[in-house]
Order: C-alpha cells, then structure tokens, then sequence
C-alpha cells in the first residue's frame, strides 16, 4: 500500500514538475483577454494598458519595464499602435519571445496628411480576432510545448467561438440596408469592422487618437454627414467624447451609446471580455440603423 502511495505521490510531482504557467505580458486590455482565453489556466496574464486606456498615448514607466523583464512571453498588436513599445522593451532587459499578434492579417492604409498610414486596429474584425488567437496559440505552444495538449484545446475552442461570432455578427447587419450602415465615431478605429461587416464610420480625429483635426477638416466632415444621411453618433470608451458631440449637434445625429473599439471595459462591465466587447458593438451599431 505505501509503494502505491508512493508511486501516486511521485506521478503528481511530475506532472507538477512538467505543468507549467507562463507569464504573459500583453501590450493592452483587448489583447490580454485574448491571450487569457486561448491560454486558459497555462497563462497568467497581465496588461499593459489596463481596461478604459488607451494604447496610443500610454506613456510606460518603472513598473512596466519590470513587468517585462520578469515575462516569458509578450504579446503585441503590432502595425504601428504600440509606438512606445520598442523603447520599453529595451529598457526593461526582456530576453524572451515577442508575439506580434497581427502576423497574416490582410492589412490596409489611410491617406493622413499627405502620408499613407497602416490601420493597426485589425482585431475589431471577428476572423481577424480568431486569426489573432492562432498565433498567440502557436506561440504558448511554442513557450510550453509540454503542455501542448491541454492549450490547444483552449485554444482551438477559443478559435472556433470567435469564427462563430464573425458569422453572427454578418447575419447581424444582413437585414439593414446599404445606404443605413452609415455612423460617426470619434476616430479611425472600425475600419476593419467596416469591411468586414459593410459599415461606413465617418470620424473626426484620423487612426490614432493622438490626431487633432482641424477646423476645415470638421466643417467638411459635417457637411458630408449630412449629405450622406447619417442618423447615429458614438462615443469610444478610452476618449474624450466632446468633439463628437459638438458635431453630432450641428447635424442632427442621434446618439446611438458607446462604443469599445480598442479597450475593454473594467471587469465586471457590459465589454470586459474580447468578446463581449465586440458582441455589444455590433448590437449597438445594428439597434441605431434599425
């Protein structure tokens, strides 16, 4: 009976010994979710720029970089949104695996200012999101292989949730004619989302929210809205909402609630997930055309 027990007690030292938790640094909320839910209970997950922040104007300090040095993996959006990355790499020592998780995506460009510019918002497409989970799950494998059974399982599971909410949401806005999948937004952050699901979003401020659009550029973009029949205004949850609001006075727009392009909510809110987020934007956006 004591050699069973015995044999017992070792067999869970080494699976313990085997079993492994990386330590996941993601570079925002959105994409911390993604890497919790593809990894599950094999990844401890911390980000960078926490729920309501914005990952175009965080400015990193002394606690980020030793967050980093201390992490197995750090996961990025990549295309140009996480300008202060590099810098905070550097200092902070981290010898690890950086995952760009935007890797395969089928990007597109902006004219702004006479420059032509990368959309980085990539996730706010759903087969974007899950294209995302794949190359976080090929990465955690990677830093883990030993526990490759059990995250592809999450992770696979993950997946196919998010492939299913791509569908969903193009079933979502079937019904609504073209000339109604028209809203103005704070800034450039849907243009995937409108691609994907054929919705035109109409912004004052241009890809990032660190742009400042001019005068002229507001008489034209309220003119246009008006041209173009535009009934519904947004607000993002990570930016001031006043420049959208004054235009949305001067044309009449409704607002239609708020919106979670590249934050997710505090835990315990209407979009504290990934997928809850991107879920309430399109019910949102599809409840204002009907």
């Amino acid at each position: 009976m004591k050699k069973v027990i015995l044999a017992l007690a070792l067999g869970l030292m080494a699976q313990g010994a085997v079993a492994k938790t990386l330590n996941v640094v993601a570079s925002f909320s959105v994409l911390g979710d993604i890497v919790a839910e593809t990894g599950g209970d094999r990844v401890k997950v911390t980000s960078l720029v926490g729920p309501d922040g914005d990952p175009h104007t965080f400015e990193p300090g002394a606690r980020d970089s030793a967050m980093l040095n201390k992490a197995d993996v750090v996961v990025v959006n990549g295309l140009g949104l996480e300008g202060w990355l590099d810098r905070l790499i550097k200092a902070s020592g981290f010898k690890g695996v950086v995952v760009v998780a935007s890797d395969g995506v089928q990007t597109h460009t902006l004219e702004e200012d006479g420059q032509t510019v990368t959309d980085p918002h990539a996730w706010n497409s759903a087969a974007n999101g899950a294209l995302y989970a794949r190359n976080i799950l090929a990465a955690l494998i990677k830093a883990d292989p030993q526990d490759e059974k059990a995250l592809k399982t999450t992770g696979e599971a993950y997946i196919t949730q998010l492939q299913q909410l791509d569908s969903w949401a193009k079933a979502q806005f079937r019904p609504i004619p073209p000339q109604k999948r028209k809203v103005l937004t704070s800034h450039d952050a849907f243009g995937y989302f409108g691609r994907a699901y054929d919705v035109t979003f109409l912004a004052p401020q241009g890809l990032s929210s660190e742009s400042e659009a001019s005068a002229q550029q507001v008489a034209s973009l309220i003119k246009q809205i008006k041209a173009d029949g535009v009934h519904s205004w947004f607000i993002e949850n990570q930016l001031d909402p006043r420049l959208v609001r004054q235009i949305a006075a001067a044309t009449g727009a409704q607002p239609g609630g708020e919106l979670y392009p590249e934050a997710l909510s505090a835990k315990g809110g209407e979009a504290d997930t990934y997928a809850k987020a991107f879920r309430h934007n399109v019910t949102v956006i599809v409840n204002s055309m009907k």
